[in-house]
């Protein structure tokens, strides 16, 4: 530090109240520190608020050292031994711990004071410089972030362009040269990307191609709007193309993105999308329900039929949900039916029953594919509502007796008490009948070997439509007494 040769002479009669105020003027914090191997700290003076004013409390009588951290100490040694010198006195960083648990950076450089015995240390705080140093750091962070972000999105970009199936390239939009061109574009033109960077692309189109899309360039650059031209290629597998072109900035530049689509290959994809939509319209429409979950059993789709037996009103109302809420016994059908699909990946003629919204009960029968989509696949279920073949089971049943194996086939389609009901009345005929046919048809003896009355017997002969009963007046059944 240069002092001026007669700066001193203004400063001859200085008191020590102007010398205070000058010090405490000229600086954030000042100390006064003993000369003495200790080096106390006799007296404190604050003048900014970056530095909190309770230090100067905590302060006053320690030993410099002890008010700075550990890394800090033998800079302060170094800013007493510079200061009891003649040397340059540089300024030297040192950092105070606060209360709040923050480190105080002050910058300090100290002076000597011969006749007093002390050092006068002035200190400059460096707060503000270290909250702009954090910001620049915070800066540069995000800076990198977001210029790794835009490099994988690149990355991205570029690998979709070069493995996508559909022939693209990114033209010049003054010279009409080939900027890009990914593989599938550059198979179509019959060449190599590399050999054809560079080239006007309007070259291997023939002359009416060529006027058409030269005037489709033209529009698009002037509105910013996409257009559409026909064009012819050539090479050795001449096909004909509908180009379309988009406009796009790059900087200062401007660049025409041309997609090409083979005639024969747009009109397959146009008539598969028709088809698509075709078959989607015929399922939403199909008087059968269908239905497509996910394999934890969440609807992704449910077609008008099923909204029908569910009572629900849109299709919003059923998305999200699960299967299993409306399907037979809570959570029992639906995992025979995922376990089953799991297992064959198909599933037919499942009988049950689906509860709608508002308790209304309809027996259906369930079909389902399991769909492989990646490492889950999808479920499909197509519903169909059986209850009005049930009810005509149900009523045959009460003229005629059903078979072992009629009455097994009916489980989960007929609630229990009636097939129970049933299996009691198909046996109480079946011994009626081999009683009569072991009486040779004598009613009495065969109510004896049933130990049923006489009575009991007529009413469940009449019953089952069993024997040659004649009713009596006002409609009962008069005994066939000359078969007893």
């Amino acid at each position: 530090m240069k002092q001026s040769s007669g700066v001193g002479n203004w400063f001859g009669g200085l008191g020590r109240e102007d010398a205070a105020r000058i010090i405490t003027a000229a600086s954030d914090v000042a100390l006064v520190v003993s000369a003495d191997g200790n080096a106390v700290i006799r007296d404190v003076s604050i003048g900014s608020q970056d530095i909190p004013a309770d230090l100067a409390e905590r302060w006053v009588g320690k030993p410099w050292i002890e008010t700075v951290t550990a890394e800090s100490r033998s800079t302060v040694e170094a800013i007493l031994k510079g200061a009891s010198g003649n040397g340059v006195r540089r300024w030297r960083q040192v950092h105070h711990p606060s209360l709040r648990g923050e480190n105080v950076p002050v910058l300090y450089t100290a002076v000597q004071l011969g006749r007093e015995g002390v050092f006068v240390a002035i200190g400059r705080s460096m707060l503000s410089f270290a909250a702009l140093q954090r910001q620049l750091i915070d800066a540069q962070q995000s800076a990198e972030r977001e210029y790794a972000r835009v490099r994988q999105i690149e990355t991205r970009l570029q690998l979709m362009f070069q493995v996508s199936s559909e022939p693209v390239i990114i033209l010049d939009a003054n010279s009409r040269k080939v900027v890009e061109i990914n593989p599938a574009a550059a198979n179509l033109l019959g060449g190599s990307a590399q050999r054809l960077m560079g080239r006007v692309f309007a070259a291997g189109l023939d002359a009416a191609g060529r006027q058409e899309l030269e005037a489709v360039f033209a529009t698009v650059k002037v509105t910013g709007r996409g257009g559409t031209a026909s064009v012819r290629l050539g090479g050795d597998m001449p096909c004909e193309c509908t180009a379309s072109v988009a406009l796009f900035r790059e900087g200062n530049s401007v660049y025409f993105l041309v997609r090409l689509a083979p005639v024969e290959l747009e009109m397959a994809r146009q008539n598969a999308a028709e088809n698509a939509s075709r078959v989607f319209e015929i399922v939403r429409s199909s008087p059968d329900g269908f239905v497509v979950t996910e394999v934890d059993g969440h609807v992704l789709f449910a077609n008008r039929a099923f909204l029908d037996i569910v009572q629900l009103t849109t299709e919003d109302q059923a998305r999200a949900e699960s299967l299993g809420r409306w399907l037979g016994g809570p959570g029992v059908d639906f995992s025979l039916l995922t376990a089953q699909l799991r297992e064959h990946s198909t599933l037919r003629l499942f009988a049950t029953t689906l509860r709608g919204e508002y308790g209304v009960l309809t027996d259906v029968e369930i079909c389902g594919v399991a769909v492989p989509d990646g490492e889950a696949p999808y479920f499909g279920f197509t519903i169909r509502d059986v209850s009005k073949r049930v009810k005509v089971e149900t009523r045959i049943a009460r003229d005629r007796p059903r078979s072992v194996e009629q009455l097994t086939e009916l489980v989960g389609r007929v609630p229990l008490r009636e097939l129970v009901r049933e299996s009691t009345d198909m046996i109480e005929r079946l011994c009626i009948e081999a009683a009569l046919e072991l009486t040779n048809d004598n009613r009495a003896s065969a109510a004896e070997i049933l130990g049923l009355s006489r009575q009991s017997l007529y009413a469940k002969l009449r019953r089952y439509g069993l024997g040659d009963l004649e009713p009596r007046e006002g409609g009962e059944v008069a005994p066939d007494s000359d078969r007893t």
